[in-house]
């Protein structure tokens, strides 16, 4: 059964950073695009970040392009998320998921693995 478990996730001031690993079990995800999406208390969930299959190309949502950085290492089956300069707007429940695509895209029904979530909380 695939699954795919988050952490690092934690309590931070503005402007701190943080870095987000998920693992992946019971399926090869390197074959498939990942991403990282988030949800703020009573918001929706929202896409934050996305990377193809082999990791040549990457997708952030506009309001972390420059703050979040992306990454994966197939051999281990890991995706990464490299917060920096954190915002109190950055406080949500961060997911990490596996597509059914080798393109990283922005639409939740793309994805068909879930982790659990961590929580990020940044202090302002």
């Amino acid at each position: 059964q695939a699954q795919l478990v988050e952490s690092g996730g934690g309590l931070v001031q503005t402007g701190g950073s943080l870095r987000l690993s998920c693992v992946g079990s019971g399926r090869t995800f390197s074959d498939y695009a990942m991403a990282w999406f988030r949800q703020a208390p009573g918001k929706e969930r929202e896409f934050v970040a996305g990377i193809s299959w082999i990791g040549g190309s990457t997708d952030y949502a506009d309001s972390v392009k420059g703050r979040f950085t992306i990454a994966r290492d197939n051999a281990k089956n890991m995706l990464y998320l490299q917060m920096r300069s954190l915002k109190p707007d950055d406080t949500a429940v961060y997911y990490c998921a596996a597509s059914r695509r080798l393109g990283a895209t922005m639409d939740e029904d793309d994805y068909d693995n879930w982790g659990q979530g961590t929580q990020v909380t940044v202090s302002s």
